[in-house]
């Protein structure tokens, strides 16, 4: 427990100014001078989690020696360190790493002592510290030199190790760097937090049938010995140690220079070059729309983009040598669908950001994680809208904001910018906080500003910020051009904080102090609901707490909205013109002149506002009545933002499931595919939970009732893989749902394209949109079944896999079901990096709903010992599970099971997360059941 350990810590020795052994041990000498070692008497200097910051790394010399036959490395490291206070210790992190011996030496590289130096370890908070008898002086440099070693990590964090098959069915072994965020310290002792940036000289010694990689590119490669070779790699730029890497592996490479002479490889197994050509072109064009949008030239020579075969996360963006998933940088023309296409896209454009958002300005501290994943995630859609327009991004911003939004209407959700002190709680801060809010948030702010403003803001931030850190008021201060009296006076594109008056922002003609309005968005947790009323010419508005777990009867309900306010700059169109009004709403009432002959007002136009809107009184049914009898004089963005709104509000309570069913009835007359997308989407969810009830008779009429109402949607597609990224992307959502319902011509297509499929021995390609259905339907019977997991084994294309993985999940055979899940936990059939996937694909299964719940309940341990706690697939596993529980009953267990775990889920917000949508979902079921089953019935006559 929490509190056991923090005692325990209390009994460290703890030094503010020099963290040298207090007057009961060794007092410390004068400068110079040698005190004798009592070894056996000294105890660790440092109590805190954080570094102390008095010891600054200049620059790290590392010689890397991995053995892929033993699966284990050693190592050495030289760091040059500034010292800005007396201190005997040094205090650095270390984990899992076996040191042989610690030195410190002066700046002439003459040892500070003739012992052999005490080296104290801190297993709780990854720390070690390095005992000098002579005083480490302020002002001077010295140089701290390490040996260690250590076993190749089996996971996905670290120094660890990877294996692929060949086609002929060799495994090979390659080795592999994770570090983000806590885990350079697994492969070398460092300063591993993202302020202590330094320079990186790298040294790995390999044999010759392999190669290795680096952040930069090899200066010299020499023989140590007969089968031993070193490469010596050219000093990094300054970084934060979360991005070194390094790569020793046999892959194959296809390459090409930008416009600005960054030399741009791919890196693949061997037998998977010829899929690496698209990775190629997007990474050229990424970097060269980079440079142009930022102005800031990349700043390293090459850029390398390699897919590790077991890999934990989507991609990681180390500084010139950026990792991936083989999904997310492999295209294989015959098997990767358009989706597959548009998500290598948006993942090289998400880790390419991060060349300048992350590396180039880092985050102080990981509480402010979104300044570069939200803002990652946000240049994902700037860079391909610009790079790609084919591919229709746009369309999948507003979905972004709507996982945003789902996730924040929990009471358990938090601040974009929330503290996180040990390595669990950092890894949480990965989450759809950081990344989806984040970029929502930033959205809203650059409609806000306007395009120039804010492209102006962001390269001022990461020139002022270059190599150095950040903070959310240096973002504001930059997107403001404000800064401090010193930075005016130095001439730097700025005004001083005393002008910051005189340039803020002018909205709807009002004054505006950006930072006041910012905090609102990332200082405290939720999303505003904005309630609006017509009353004659004016227009009402009150802003609350949305909130989906607690209704306005409750008795909490007044505690959960005390304290909530947002700067909320809020945009709203009338039938009166296609003008886009403006107000900024800062107080929680508030009205707007609008004039009395308006039919009707649309609030938050083309959902650029992260915020839900609530129409009151009879607002609801206008919105129903304009979408019926004139739908296209709204955007198909506003027409999507109006349905989601609708069924958010239905589980808020604020909305009766009716009305939000009679809103969508217009979809029959919709022709775009995301208004469609995202009203099938909450029809097939609420299928998706009553097929796991006892409810047979409404779940069959409910999917009946889909089938009937877009049956002209499902007969207009064609199993191809012709038309544009939308109609591709309707196509495989319609031919997937109407499969799943059972519908007599989708399933005959099906089977007959699985059986074609099947005769040619897999040397038929199908249709890559339709794929994964044909794959489904054909895997309900033992040979198809069968058939597939063969393919699954020997398929060389990581999106074929995927869909195959998916296709095996549906089988209505439990038995199949637990074989695929011992598979997983197994880890050789099906890779452990996609276990916490197949999980959820199987719990997505009305047959492996509580199979899934059970398995992660009788494997806990195991599962937390290959994900680590707070990492976003134990999250995914908590949350995805339990996701479509229903039941007062199912709640009660997923109570007793956390209860059980609490002494290692206590600091976790995942499990909340898990509880809070169980909540959710029974109280969805208890409130909107029976009218549903009403609404259906009607329907069906």
């Amino acid at each position: 427990m929490v509190l056991v350990r923090l005692l325990a810590l209390s009994l460290f020795h703890v030094c503010l100014v020099g963290c040298q052994p207090n007057s009961s041990q060794q007092a410390s000498s004068p400068p110079g001078e040698q005190s004798p070692l009592g070894t056996d008497k000294l105890s660790f200097p440092w109590s805190r989690l954080r570094l102390p910051r008095y010891i600054i790394p200049l620059h790290y010399r590392l010689l890397l020696h991995p053995n892929l036959t033993s699966l284990s490395f050693t190592g050495s490291v030289q760091i040059q360190i500034d010292v800005q206070n007396n201190t005997n210790w040094v205090v650095l992190h270390s984990k899992g790493l076996q040191i042989f011996n610690a030195t410190i030496l002066n700046q002439n590289l003459a040892h500070l002592s003739d012992q052999v130096l005490p080296v104290l370890h801190n297993p709780s908070h990854e720390q070690i510290g390095i005992f000098s008898p002579r005083v480490l002086s302020s002002g001077q440099k010295y140089f701290l030199y390490i040996e260690f070693g250590a076993e190749l990590v089996e996971g996905f964090s670290g120094f660890y190790k990877s294996t692929y098959k060949t086609s002929t069915g060799e495994t090979r072994t390659l080795a592999s760097t994770h570090f983000e965020p806590t885990s350079a310290r697994m492969a070398f002792p460092c300063f591993d937090e993202p302020i202590f940036k330094a320079n990186f000289s790298l040294r790995i010694r390999r044999s010759q049938e392999y190669i290795s990689l680096s952040n930069m590119p090899i200066v010299k490669t020499f023989e140590v010995n007969n089968d031993l070779l070193e490469d010596r790699f050219a000093a990094s730029v300054k970084m934060s140690t979360y991005l070194v890497a390094f790569v020793i592996c046999d892959f194959k490479s296809v390459t090409a220079t930008t416009s600005s002479g960054v030399q741009v490889s791919i890196y693949a197994a061997p037998e998977k070059w010829s899929q690496t050509h698209y990775a190629l072109e997007v990474a050229v064009k990424m970097l060269d729309f980079y440079e142009e949008y930022f102005n800031i030239r990349y700043p390293l020579p090459k850029q390398d983009l390699i897919a590790i075969p077991d890999f934990e996360a989507g991609a990681m963006e180390n500084w010139g040598l950026t990792t991936y998933r083989e999904t997310s940088l492999l295209f294989d023309p015959l098997t990767s669908s358009v989706s597959d296409k548009l998500w290598i896209t948006m993942v090289i454009g998400h880790e390419l950001a991060h060349q300048w958002f992350g590396n180039l300005v880092t985050m102080e501290w990981w509480n402010d994680t979104w300044l570069k994943e939200g803002f990652a995630r946000y240049m994902e859609y700037i860079s391909v809208e610009a790079t790609y327009p084919d591919l229709k991004v746009e369309e999948y911003l507003l979905h972004t904001c709507f996982a945003a939004v789902g996730h924040d209407s929990l009471n358990s959700s938090r601040p974009i910018s929330s503290p996180a002190e040990n390595p669990t709680q950092i890894k949480e801060m990965f989450d759809t906080v950081s990344y989806d809010k984040g970029a929502c948030v930033l959205h809203m702010l650059r409609h806000f500003l306007t395009d120039d403003v804010f492209q102006s803001g962001i390269v001022r931030y990461l020139r002022k910020y270059s190599f150095k850190n950040a903070r959310n008021q240096d973002l504001w201060d930059s997107l403001a051009n404000t800064c401090s009296e010193e930075d005016f006076i130095s001439g730097k594109h700025c005004y001083s904080s005393g002008q910051a008056t005189k340039n803020a922002y002018l909205f709807a003609g009002e004054h505006l102090d950006l930072t006041a309005m910012m905090n609102t968005w990332t200082l405290q947790k939720g999303i505003p609901l904005v309630t609006v009323t017509r009353k004659g010419p004016r227009l009402l508005l009150r802003q609350d707490r949305f909130l989906r777990t607690v209704l306005p009867s409750d008795p909490l309900w007044p505690t959960l909205q005390k304290g909530f306010l947002w700067h909320i700059p809020l945009t709203y169109k009338t039938d009166a013109s296609s003008t886009i009004h403006r107000h900024l709403m800062t107080t929680h009432t508030d009205s707007i002149h609008i004039g009395e002959e308006i039919n009707w007002v649309k609030v938050n136009t083309d959902m650029t506002g992260y915020y839900v809107v609530h129409y009151e009184d009879d607002g609801w049914d206008e919105m129903t009545k304009l979408l019926r009898e004139n739908h296209t004089a709204l955007s198909y963005k506003d027409r999507t933002h109006l349905i989601h709104n609708a069924f958010q509000l239905v589980t808020a309570g604020h909305l009766p499931i009716n009305k939000a069913l009679d809103l969508i009835g217009y979809l029959q007359y919709e022709t775009h595919t995301v208004p469609l997308i995202e009203g099938l989407g909450y029809l097939e969810t609420f299928y998706r939970v009553i097929e796991k009830r006892n409810e047979p008779e409404l779940t069959h009429n409910l999917g009946m009732y889909i089938l009937r109402f877009f049956r002209a949607v499902i007969d207009q597609q064609t199993w191809s893989d012709s038309g544009s990224v939308s109609e591709r992307r309707l196509r495989s959502e319609v031919i997937s749902l109407a499969c799943h319902l059972d519908d007599p011509p989708c399933l005959e297509q099906a089977h007959q394209s699985f059986k074609d499929w099947l005769q040619s021995n897999g040397t038929l390609n199908l249709p890559t949109d339709v794929a994964e259905t044909v794959y489904s339907v054909g895997a309900q019977d033992d040979h198809g079944w069968t058939s597939l997991l063969h393919t699954y084994n020997v398929s060389l294309s990581a999106a074929q896999k995927y869909k195959i993985l998916f296709a095996l999940t549906c089988s209505r055979d439990t038995s199949k079901l637990e074989r695929l899940l011992e598979l997983g936990l197994e880890g050789t059939v099906i890779r452990s990096q996609d276990l916490s996937s197949l999980i959820l694909m199987v719990a997505r299964n009305p047959r492996g709903h509580h199979l899934a719940w059970s398995f992660v309940k009788k494997n806990w341990d195991t599962l937390v010992k290959k994900f680590q706690l707070g990492s976003f697939c134990i999250r995914n596993i908590l949350i995805g599970t339990t996701g479509q529980f229903s039941s007062p009953e199912e709640l009660a267990e997923v109570r007793l099971f956390f209860e059980s775990i609490k002494e290692q889920t206590s600091q976790l917000r995942a499990t909340q997360i898990a509880l809070d949508n169980v909540q959710k979902n029974v109280r969805w079921i208890q409130r909107n059941l029976e009218t549903l089953r009403n609404w259906v019935n009607e329907q069906m006559k």
